[in-house]
């Protein structure tokens, strides 16, 4: 029986289509990595959504042969689901029905050597560098050796540790929770829960900030921007404050992302409250008011403490970068920076006076001379961009992912000396002259990067989901996660250490 269907309009949408696709794939000269993703996602969505009116209204299929295409239009969303975007704004699909992993049985046991505290985000001097620290390097013959690994609760939280307690954030159900972990076996020691919860299907779900330790106390900020004070031996709650009722906040794309930053007896976090209102600091000892000030709006970055030339607070804002003396938090300078797109990535001191800032979204870098004001800047390219990545400093030299590609960048100048491999939008820590890379595919890379090449010297599969978490090192232990799953690794280490 000859077909009435009338298939020159569907292959007029398919021949338009094969045009956008062929734009975004071969077009070289993108701005940032992303747009090249949204070209393809618009196409595909109005490829799809045009096939589908052609077919409903326009191509003349009989009643049953219609209901039987149509039936293939759904069958994709009956058997995937989107979890979030990747770092460079591809759709991660998974099967609907697909297991989640179970808990593992420990390869090893720990041993309780030397333990050194990693207390806040990017470690003890919030800058992803470690000291004293030497690996033995020689993963072939000693590779790293799984301690534990078990599910746990959505968010894009690290982990924190001091001694041998491990404290992070989850999602679990409706509420937010910081739970406190056995490093040696990942046994659950307290969890503390709060009313709250911050998903979006691009963001995705939990938490974003990771907590700050401070003798005895636990310092957390959620997603939804409750601020909190809690006991590290057993999770009680001593004080909290939930700043968007205090400050009428509007919660962001990506929910409050500011790890708490605790300087000179007070808990300093980046909320965006309006006039006067951007950065706030509460006394760490009772959660009072010690001082707020700014004028921007939320960004997704946390502050960070700088020396030089005089101590100030840095901090990534809304279209800009703010300054704050610590103890009054006034307003020290100010300056334009990006165009809307989120700023994440931590600024590094170069020299006194000088701060290498970074971001993706084809905004780039610069090194900034901030020893006056107004600022002046020192040079700036968009060869390098850290986007959500946070790279580090070594003999003159910046370290780190540029838009899911790992690079070195001369710091005297501003030129890129190499990009290697393609490592996606995961975290990294520095540990004198190697690195420890976790990629945005749950793989832990070992590099010794130099000036010429990156150098990779390992390789090993951790999780088989997006991992953009930061990592956490205590002595030989290695503390990972993302948004499904938990894992401690025992690497080797040289003698002496």
């Amino acid at each position: 029986m000859k077909s009435n269907i009338r298939w020159k309009p569907a292959l007029i949408l398919l021949a338009l289509a094969a045009v956008g696709y062929g734009v975004g794939i071969f077009k070289s000269d993108w701005k940032f990595e992303q747009l090249r993703s949204h070209t393809l996602i618009i196409t595909t969505l109005l490829l799809y959504v045009s096939l589908l009116v052609w077919w409903l209204f326009f191509s003349r299929a009989a009643g049953r042969v219609k209901l039987l295409g149509v039936s293939v239009f759904v069958l994709p969303f009956a058997l995937f689901r989107l979890r979030g975007m990747s770092g460079d704004f591809v759709p991660n699909f998974e099967f609907r029905f697909a297991k989640r992993a179970a808990t593992l049985v420990p390869a090893g046991a720990a041993s309780g050597g030397v333990r050194t505290d990693f207390p806040q985000l990017l470690g003890p001097n919030r800058d992803a560098m470690l000291t004293g620290i030497t690996l033995d390097p020689d993963w072939a013959k000693h590779p790293p050796q799984l301690v534990w690994k078990q599910p746990i609760g959505a968010a894009w939280s690290g982990f924190s540790i001091v001694g041998e307690r491990a404290v992070t954030m989850e999602q679990v159900g409706e509420n937010e929770a910081v739970v406190c972990c056995d490093l040696l076996t990942g046994k659950r020691l307290w969890a503390t829960e709060n009313p709250g919860k911050f998903s979006t299907t691009i963001a995705g779900t939990g938490p974003r900030a990771t907590p700050t330790i401070v003798g005895d106390r636990v310092f957390t900020f959620g997603g939804t921007a409750v601020l909190r004070a809690l006991s590290l031996a057993d999770g009680k709650v001593i004080w909290s404050r939930d700043l968007m009722a205090e400050f009428s906040l509007k919660l962001p794309d990506w929910g409050f992302a500011s790890s708490p930053l605790v300087h000179e007896g007070n808990v300093i976090v980046s909320i965006g409250g309006g006039a006067g209102k951007s950065l706030v600091a509460y006394r760490a000892t009772d959660g009072q008011p010690a001082w707020s000030a700014g004028d921007r709006g939320v960004d997704y970055s946390s502050p960070f403490l700088i020396a030089t030339p005089q101590p100030q607070i840095v901090v990534f804002n809304k279209k800009g970068i703010t300054s704050h003396d610590p103890k009054s938090g006034a307003v020290l300078w100010d300056r334009e920076w990006g165009t809307g797109f989120p700023n994440v990535s931590r600024p590094i001191v170069v020299s006194a006076g000088r701060v290498f800032f970074s971001s993706g979204y084809g905004i780039g870098s610069a090194l900034l001379d901030v020893s006056g004001n107004p600022i002046s800047e020192v040079w700036k390219t968009p060869r390098f961009q850290a986007k959500f990545s946070n790279p580090v400093l070594r003999d003159g030299h910046i370290y780190g992912v540029s838009d899911g590609i790992f690079a070195c960048l001369d710091v005297t100048d501003g030129k890129v000396k190499w990009k290697g491999g393609r490592f996606g939008h995961g975290q990294g820590l520095l540990l004198g002259e190697h690195y420890l890379q976790m990629t945005e595919s749950g793989e832990l890379v070992l590099l010794r990067p130099t000036p010429d090449a990156e150098n990779e010297l390992g390789r090993v599969q951790v999780f088989d989901a997006k991992t953009w978490n930061t990592i956490a090192l205590s002595g030989d232990l290695l503390l990972v996660r993302n948004d499904q799953e938990a894992a401690c690794l025992r690497l080797a280490l040289k003698p002496g250490n």
